[in-house]
């Protein structure tokens, strides 16, 4: 009944202004614009569905700032412990989707419809998008889960989930399992889990793009808190 008193209370553009959420959201919400025009000129430039799907991995990549959003701006839900377990289960499930669209510059190399700068500063400009939600919804993260653990474990606690994310990417680029596939196909995709874990050596590519992929996001993220730090 708290909770649901919680979301009735203030509007939401009250609550975004309230917890210093109202700029950031927009700014998101303009980038998100921005990367839907260029994939809707190309579409009509061209005259071809290539890189539409991006917008649908925007989409996804949104997911995991939202739900790092609801538990900030309704802090009340921090107190129920089903809710922050939820929506952080959630979360991870869907965080994998922010930095993945780094992997779509595969894609480069297959079309010829567009310039080629064209197509790389589309691709750039969405992966840069996705990443922004990616590491925003990774501090709120952070803050959470400063009302449950030692302030000194968070830090090794980002890098693990950076690093869960990296896999969570190879998971999807070479897999192809998508985050509600752990509904859909439970088992399949917990057989594929588990036989890398329990066989690494069988699965050198696994852990060779989870690892470099992973140190690079913790490259990005922690040079974001330097950044942060040094602007505070």
């Amino acid at each position: 009944m708290i909770v649901l008193q919680e979301f009735k209370k203030y509007s939401m553009i009250q609550r975004l202004k309230t917890h210093q959420r109202y700029y950031e959201t927009l700014f998101l919400f303009l980038l998100s614009c921005y990367c839907f025009a260029l994939s809707l000129f190309r579409l009509i430039y061209s005259d071809t569905l290539v890189f539409i799907f991006l917008n649908v991995n925007l989409f996804l990549a949104f997911l995991p700032w939202f739900f790092s959003s609801l538990l900030i701006i309704y802090p009340k839900l921090q107190q129920s412990k089903i809710a922050v377990t939820l929506l952080l289960c959630t979360w991870l499930l869907f965080f994998p989707n922010a930095p993945y669209i780094l992997t779509d510059l595969f894609h480069l190399r297959h079309q010829f419809s567009m310039p080629v700068w064209f197509d790389l500063a589309l691709i750039l400009s969405f992966a840069w998008t996705g990443l922004l939600f990616g590491l925003l919804s990774l501090w709120d993260i952070e803050q959470v889960l400063r009302n449950f653990l030692p302030p000194r474990i968070i830090p090794l606690v980002s890098v693990l989930l950076l690093f869960l994310g990296s896999f969570g990417i190879y998971l999807g680029r070479y897999l192809r399992w998508n985050s509600w596939d752990i509904l859909r196909e439970p088992f399949g995709i917990l057989y594929d889990i588990s036989d890398r874990l329990v066989n690494p050596l069988d699965h050198p590519r696994t852990w060779g793009m989870t690892i470099i992929m992973g140190l690079f996001l913790n490259m990005v993220y922690w040079s974001f808190h330097f950044i942060r730090d040094r602007t505070a």
